[in-house]
């Protein structure tokens, strides 16, 4: 059943203007937004998508990836159909370009119900765009802080003014993805969007809102590994989020439209690590490289590996209660610590 959307404008002549996302579509009386999910009934905007989940999962939060936020901990993950973005190598397009509304009811009392079944910290909103069912999200949301859970958004950022400031309250972390280091004609040609500024505009305001923020930047070999880029990016978040932010450079696999295309080399990723730090942030990782030492977490002050990983497991742990290295006493940024009662569980990758 359709539930009303509240991020929406009524327009003349019965359309309606959604202000869910950048893309703030203008709907014609029995259409669809972009997303598929966002439609205009007899002059309202309704999220067909709501209470209806396409995939669920238990996750570990480094998977999302976030390795500065509660680690160690379990997520309770849920994503639905349609998207905001048409990524061609989109490894979640079964559920992302689906455009028949479907999936398996999953109230959000259910969905925070199930999370606390499973042994989950908090509830993780991902696999395909959060903010085109955002009302969903947010009822969750509610339910999992009432719960004590955390929540946080796996999302490609291209939100709108109106998103962020309605999250602001409830949201306790994001993992904003770049893609190609946000360069326009990447974006334009292989996502099909117009620009990186609703996506910089999203971070900043989510963080001045008090919400954790990492930045992941998937790079696709050929087309989105500009060195110059990456650079222009690493100098963004120094300058606007501050050079303590998590900065994750992902390693592209063919998917979906993008089968031609090879995985990126570890090489590259490894140039690009040294652009980024060279910027001056303090915590670039690698992902989807396993078992390689940019994966582990070190301290910006000694260089000691602080946190050692092998993909989403951590392996040790060698910051005080106060998360401060034992090295040198140097505080490293983490919100939450790794329980005491932490037991590796995620041995294998799930890319």
């Amino acid at each position: 059943m359709a539930h009303p959307a509240t991020l929406f404008e009524p327009l003349d002549g019965g359309k309606v203007r959604c202000t869910a996302c950048a893309r703030y579509c203008v709907i014609p009386r029995g259409s669809h937004g972009f997303c598929f999910v966002r439609k205009n009934e007899d002059g309202r905007l309704v999220l067909l998508s709501y209470g209806k989940a396409a995939a669920t999962q238990v996750d570990p939060v480094e998977k999302k990836p976030l390795s500065h936020f509660h680690p160690g901990t379990r997520v309770f993950s849920i994503g639905t159909v349609g998207c905001n973005w048409r990524c061609l190598y989109c490894q979640n397009a079964e559920i992302s370009q689906e455009r028949e509304v479907a999936g398996r009811p999953l109230s959000p009392r259910q969905a925070v119900q199930a999370a606390e079944r499973y042994g989950c910290s908090g509830v993780t909103f991902t696999y395909n765009e959060p903010t085109i069912f955002i009302e969903y999200a947010l009822d969750v949301m509610k339910e999992a802080r009432a719960a004590g859970l955390f929540a946080n958004f796996v999302t490609n950022g291209y939100m709108s003014p109106e998103a962020t400031q309605l999250l602001g309250p409830h949201l306790d972390a994001v993992s904003v993805d770049f893609k190609g280091s946000g360069e326009e004609g990447f974006l334009r040609k292989y996502v099909s969007a117009k620009g990186p500024e609703p996506i910089r505009s999203t971070m900043v305001d989510l963080q001045r809102r008090g919400v954790h923020v990492e930045v992941t930047d998937l790079i696709v070999p050929q087309v989105g590994e500009s060195v110059e880029a990456t650079r222009r990016l690493a100098g963004w978040v120094r300058d606007e989020l501050g050079p303590e932010t998590p900065f994750h450079l992902l390693r592209f696999h063919p998917d979906y439209h993008m089968m031609e295309f090879p995985e990126t080399p570890v090489a590259t990723l490894e140039k690009l690590h040294g652009v980024v730090q060279a910027e001056g942030l303090d915590y670039v990782y690698l992902g989807n490289v396993w078992g390689h030492p940019l994966e582990h977490t070190y301290c910006p002050a000694c260089h000691a590996v602080v946190v050692r990983r092998y993909g989403f497991t951590i392996q040790s742990w060698n910051l005080d209660e106060r998360n401060r290295c034992r090295a040198c006493g140097h505080a490293v940024p983490m919100v939450g610590r790794l329980s005491d009662t932490y037991v590796p569980s995620f041995a294998t990758p799930v890319l």
